[in-house]
């Protein structure tokens, strides 16, 4: 009985020393400096207008399923579902339009998938003037049954 008793204590023992960090995942904020956060409602009124939906997703995750019309412009990062960002990390901000004007929405899986969030502060830091960042993303749109392909 002694043996069970230090086997339980040793695996749970195990079981802690886990590091928590790399356990850890972040919700998405409810804001965005120099761009504006919208909900599915705002995000509809935005698509009904013509902005442009971008979708910072994996390929695959964009052939599946997304938002009508959307562009699929990845955001490679190297820390999935935190804020952290890499050097390594990339972003084509060659895929967007040349119109720095032009309304897009950025969106992903919802939080706490930071690709979204992480491609429309990319396209904020380059100068671009109107971007809606759309945290609740295809799971929030697809709910609404809007136009999706």
């Amino acid at each position: 009985m002694m043996f069970k008793s230090l086997m339980v204590a040793g695996c749970l023992a195990g079981l802690t020393s886990t590091p928590v960090a790399a356990l850890a995942v972040e919700e998405t904020p409810m804001s965005i400096a120099g761009g504006t956060f919208v909900n599915v409602e705002k995000a509809k009124e935005q698509f009904d207008k013509g902005a442009l939906f971008v979708d910072a997703r994996v390929a695959g995750e964009y052939a599946e399923k997304h938002v009508k019309g959307a562009a699929n412009v990845v955001f490679k990062e190297k820390y999935a579902k935190v804020s952290k960002l890499d050097p390594g990390d990339s972003f084509d901000l060659a895929k967007l339009p040349a119109d720095k004007n032009k309304p897009m929405v950025f969106y992903c899986n919802g939080s706490p998938c930071w690709k979204g969030y992480k491609g429309a502060d990319a396209a904020i830091k380059a100068g671009y003037k109107q971007i809606y960042w759309f945290r609740d993303g295809l799971p929030a749109w697809s709910a609404k049954s809007y136009p999706t392909e």
